[in-house]
């Protein structure tokens, strides 16, 4: 569902066979069928969704407490969001569905239904058990992976350490050779500082987290390079000589793939049990409503998440 006032209600409905592959949507059917862009079947069961597909988009009910407003999110309906993301993953987890698509959420309007969360990346790990998971964003012209994802800049560097670096890289690893078909991913790590620290002239922390971090990996195997200075690790050649840029934190990741590409980006959660995608773009509540928000991310994250079941498959 993803936040109800936000666009993803929007974007769902304007995705039909044979742009994605078959879904089913957990949501208002209500809501859903209020925009009058395609037909909306309410459901029980997934097997009567794949029944209904591709003559109407099956949903699975979530009862909203109360009316949505466009870019208007209400505390009362979080209870509503937070279900949809649990039942998802049960279906997951069942192996009822393939794989999950989730859509964009308010942390903060979820805060006061007991929502405790940095986001849906740790939520679902919570509900799956899972001990590290990874985000990974990713197109046809770049995957990245932040080491530390939503924390603040000053505590995303704290927490840097040989270990977390080496463990993130290996799940990563792991996770392109299973899910995306790749014998041998080669590994590209930035550095922290301008110019990967200048032989320390601008800061110690590659020679004393990085490089170490790095060095334990190819004594493992694992075709790890750098530290890169980061200001260079995203032209076009060096982009051609590496299949992941592990990134030390947030913004170090993300605002290379959204400048490349965000209409075609996704966020893919790894290390878990179950398949997760989402688009790579928030709630938008400055649009919502308004009939020009751009599902191709959203579209993206499905027709990936499929390919990832296939690959397992």
């Amino acid at each position: 569902m993803g936040d109800p006032a936000g666009i993803g209600g929007e974007l769902t409905v304007r995705l039909r066979a044979p742009d994605c592959p078959p879904f089913l949507v957990l949501d208002d059917p209500d809501r859903l069928a209020a925009y009058r862009i395609a037909p909306v079947a309410a459901v029980t069961s997934v097997a009567e969704a794949a029944r209904v597909w591709p003559s109407a988009i099956p949903v699975l009910p979530v009862t909203l407490a109360v009316p949505v407003r466009a870019g208007q999110p209400d505390p009362r309906n979080a209870g509503a969001v937070i279900a949809s993301i649990e039942r998802a993953t049960s279906l997951a987890l069942s192996g009822e569905v393939d794989a999950i698509v989730t859509n964009p959420i308010s942390k903060a309007t979820l805060y006061g239904a007991g929502f405790n969360f940095p986001g849906h990346t740790e939520f679902l790990a919570a509900l799956t058990d899972t001990p590290l998971p990874v985000m990974m964003l990713c197109s046809p012209l770049l995957r990245v992976v932040p080491v530390s994802v939503h924390v603040a800049l000053r505590a995303a560097i704290a927490s840097l350490s040989a270990e977390r670096i080496a463990a993130v890289a290996r799940v990563t690893r792991a996770a392109l050779r299973r899910d995306f078909g790749l014998a041998s991913p080669r590994l590209a790590v930035a550095g922290l500082n301008p110019h990967a620290g200048e032989g320390g002239a601008f800061g110690d922390e590659e020679a004393r987290i990085i490089a170490p971090a790095i060095a334990a990996l190819r004594d493992e195997g694992i075709d790890a390079i750098g530290p890169h200075p980061p200001d260079t690790l995203f032209t076009p050649d060096a982009r051609a000589r590496y299949d992941v840029a592990i990134c030390m934190y947030h913004d170090q990741a993300l605002i290379p793939l959204k400048t490349l590409d965000r209409d075609r980006g996704v966020n893919v959660t790894l290390g878990l049990p179950i398949i997760r995608t989402s688009p790579d773009h928030g709630t938008a509540f400055d649009i919502a409503g308004k009939g020009t928000a751009n599902p191709a991310s959203l579209r993206a994250a499905l027709n990936l998440a499929e390919a990832i079941a296939r690959a397992k498959r």
